[in-house]
């Protein structure tokens, strides 16, 4: 798929050999304020969510894309979720696995293709993603991109303890 593929990362659908990989993320105890994890995940669960990965969009009402380098190296995940057809409208959400493959370019060109992919494939209005408002590196990442800080949502996550604020941003398409 052209819309997918970049200049230095493509997107692709999750593979059953993409298990170990997504096993390593999902029980990543510091990504899971991200993700709002708070357990574990079996192999066999996430066996269970591969053998399930090709439904359509618009059943599952979500997409998760493996971002891939160019010579095929998989180093994240981008997520369409709480996708509405009636609204054109999705969330969404991206991890770079890896800290020394974040502020490389990754993130940024895997977004722009999930926004190209999103007006071209699904006709979307908007995006809008959940972002801690202390992941600097997130809001840089989505402010680069257009996306516009439309609220705050005070004291909503408990981390360690700790109520944290999140950030509601937005991408309105221009047609």
């Amino acid at each position: 798929m052209l819309t997918l593929k970049g200049e230095h990362i493509y997107l692709r659908a999750l593979e059953p050999e993409d298990l170990d990989f997504i096993y390593i993320i999902e029980n990543d105890e510091r990504i899971w304020e991200m993700s709002t994890t708070q357990t574990p995940y079996s192999r066999f669960l996430i066996k269970q969510y591969l053998e399930n990965a090709h439904q359509d969009i618009y059943d599952a009402k979500q997409l998760r894309l493996l971002i891939s380098t160019n010579d095929g190296a998989s180093i994240g995940l981008i997520d369409l979720f709480d996708f509405n057809p009636t609204h054109n409208r999705a969330g969404v959400g991206i991890l770079i696995a890896e800290p020394e493959q974040r502020g490389k370019g990754y993130g940024k060109e895997a977004l722009r293709l999930i926004k190209k992919y999103g007006d071209t494939h699904l006709r979307l209005h908007q995006l809008y993603a959940n972002i801690a408002d202390d992941n600097l590196a997130s809001i840089g990442l989505f402010e680069g991109e257009g996306f516009q800080k439309v609220g705050i949502k005070k004291e909503w996550n408990l981390v360690n303890g700790i109520y944290k604020n999140e950030l509601l941003y937005q991408y309105i398409y221009v047609h």
